[in-house]
């Protein structure tokens, strides 16, 4: 899995925003989980953003990256948000109940 990042400013506050694009299954979910926390690591952990709109396939260890990085990020007091899931990863994450505990932004 492919991703960038890039910093923004989003509701007045610096963000993190990381990029993935393709597949986020058991082959990925690895090394991507390794390189978002070495992002975190490196530009701090307040506000993250992972933008999901280059996902073309998402399976149950692409929920746990996300859960993992929510619980990272917020155990350092920061915020996990998902933006542009398309239509299969948002029933997914619809699904999974990810939306009680992490913002959503289409």
């Amino acid at each position: 899995m492919k991703h960038t990042v890039q910093m923004e400013t989003e509701q007045g506050r610096k963000a993190l925003v990381i990029s993935l694009c393709g597949e986020l299954d058991h082959h990925s979910a690895g090394k991507l989980r390794e390189e978002i926390d070495a992002e975190l690591e490196k530009h701090g952990f307040g506000f993250c953003i992972l933008d999901m709109s280059g996902v073309s396939f998402m399976d149950s260890s692409g929920l746990g990256v996300i859960l993992g990085r929510y619980r990272l990020v917020t155990e350092h007091g920061g915020t996990l948000a998902v933006r542009n899931p398309n239509k299969t990863v948002d029933r997914i994450l619809k699904m999974s109940g990810i939306y009680s505990i992490v913002e959503v932004k289409k």
